[in-house]
């Protein structure tokens, strides 16, 4: 059995690494990711069609001067600029043409009302070049200093000389539109995100539901509760069920075995002590005597590792568990008749619900010697309780009990309690017994996980306080 430490570092692992969390947050990482690189592209696409529409409207007009341009057979103005847009007659409203007869040593200009005694710049003196169809674009600062999309062309008119003609208009309109589908596409785009990721959620949640009900099962077995794993399971888990069901059953086997030559040990060896044992009772003398005390000696040994032995093969068993208070209740029944000629009472305190996660012989034998050795010592009272570790406060004892067995005995000095855990002493020769019973407990103790520790109790006695695993 792991200690409480190593139990709860193994959960603490086991939640940082969880199978789900992972799917969980790679699939929510990709989709998010998918998501932001196709709304930049949306966005990009948006805004390069929506300046081409835009650059193509400034075209039409630009193509309506040059119409009017070329259809004028005289210097006046007042043939120009009629591209029934509003915008134009408006100053400074942003929107503005201007006509430049460019082959004169003093060029003739001709512009839009909007643009007022302001001039625009042309593009060629600013070194923007002309496309396969002469035309030339680019954004200038207007006349009030907004920012304007300019495009301008040389047209040839032969004898009558060579126009320059430009055509600008601000892109605040332009940029708000970029601006209110850039804020659509976001929203639009995060409710996507957070439907995605609570999809993404509801998936891993109902894809792994087999894999929490095979950790149900396996916890099942665990607590005592079932022998095996049952129930339908996916086809990629039903290989792995049947493994575990197999491992469990090798397990029981294994276990049997070890049993079965543990008790053919102590069948093969109790014979020949005994042999030798009445053989040294048959004389009186100092060599039958040593004989006697070395085979007594070598009995307790051997009792010692078998009882050792068993305890270490049945707390490999997955899956054995047991109530505590059927088992404290007879024992204190049994004790209580044991003891009746010295009138000590024996009490305990035990919640029904509780349970031990090992053999119930274990949890008897142990809390047996306890008993025992309390009532050996008590003057009039022993009481057992069953409770959580004082120190469960944190997790690493949450799946742990506390044993406290106390008397109102004489107590035991604090320098003498770890000699009393030692294997076959006797502190005391005028009391009945071989020195084993609390040197067994704390060996089971340990098997299983757990501590037997002595300490000073409010009776007035001794408290041996017995922490083993809860199922």
């Amino acid at each position: 059995m792991p200690a409480p430490d190593l139990v709860t570092r193994g959960r603490s692992l086991a939640r940082r690494s969880s199978i789900a969390r992972r799917l969980f947050l790679s699939a929510a990482f990709w989709s998010v990711l998918v998501l932001l690189i196709a709304g930049l592209f949306l966005s990009a696409f948006y805004s390069a069609a929506s300046q081409r529409a835009f650059d193509d409207r400034l075209h039409v007009y630009l193509r309506a001067l040059v119409a009017d341009v070329a259809q004028s057979v005289d210097d006046s103005a007042t043939a120009l600029g009629q591209m029934g847009e509003p915008q134009f007659e408006l100053t400074n409203s942003g929107w503005y043409w201007q006509v430049t007869r460019i082959d004169g040593q003093s060029p003739l200009i001709r512009s839009s009302r909007s643009l007022f005694a302001e001039r625009l710049p042309m593009l060629s003196e600013l070194g923007v070049s002309a496309d396969k169809t002469g035309l030339r674009r680019a954004f200038v600062d207007g006349p009030d200093n907004r920012s304007l999309r300019l495009i301008e062309r040389v047209i040839d008119m032969g004898s009558e000389g060579q126009w320059l003609i430009q055509v600008a208009a601000t892109t605040e309109d332009l940029d708000l539109q970029k601006r209110r589908f850039v804020l659509a596409l976001a929203a639009s785009f995060a409710l996507l995100a957070l439907a995605l990721v609570g999809a993404t959620a509801l998936q891993v949640r109902f894809g792994l539901q087999p894999l929490r009900r095979l950790q149900d099962e396996v916890a099942a077995i665990r607590r005592g509760d079932s022998e095996r794993i049952d129930g339908p399971f996916p086809d990629d888990l039903a290989p792995l069920a049947g493994e575990l069901n197999l491992l469990i059953a090798s397990n029981r086997e294994v276990v049997d075995r070890a049993r079965t030559q543990v008790g053919n040990l102590a069948h093969a060896l109790k014979t020949p002590l005994s042999v030798i044992s009445n053989e040294a009772a048959a004389e009186n003398s100092p060599l039958s005597a040593k004989v006697r005390e070395q085979t007594t000696i070598m009995r307790d040994q051997v009792a010692w590792y078998l009882d050792r032995a068993r305890a270490a093969a049945r707390s490999t068993v997955i899956g054995a568990s047991c109530e505590v208070q059927p088992s404290l209740a007879a024992l204190v029944r049994t004790f209580e008749k044991i003891y009746s000629d010295r009138d000590v009472s024996f009490a305990y305190v035990c919640d029904p619900s509780l349970r031990f996660r090992g053999e119930r012989q274990d949890l008897e034998e142990m809390l047996g010697n306890l008993i025992d050795n309390a009532g050996k010592w008590a003057a009039s009272r022993v009481t057992v309780t069953v409770r959580e570790p004082e120190r469960a406060a944190g997790a690493a004892d949450a799946a742990f009990l506390a044993f406290c067995v106390e008397d109102d005995g004489p107590g035991l000095p604090a320098e003498k309690r770890a000699e009393a855990l030692g294997r076959g002493r006797r502190l005391d020769e005028t009391k009945p017994g071989s020195g084993l019973g609390l040197a067994i407990v704390a060996d089971l103790a340990k098997i299983y996980g757990g501590s037997l520790e002595l300490q000073d109790s409010a009776l007035g006695g001794l408290m041996a306080e017995l922490t083993l695993p809860r199922a």
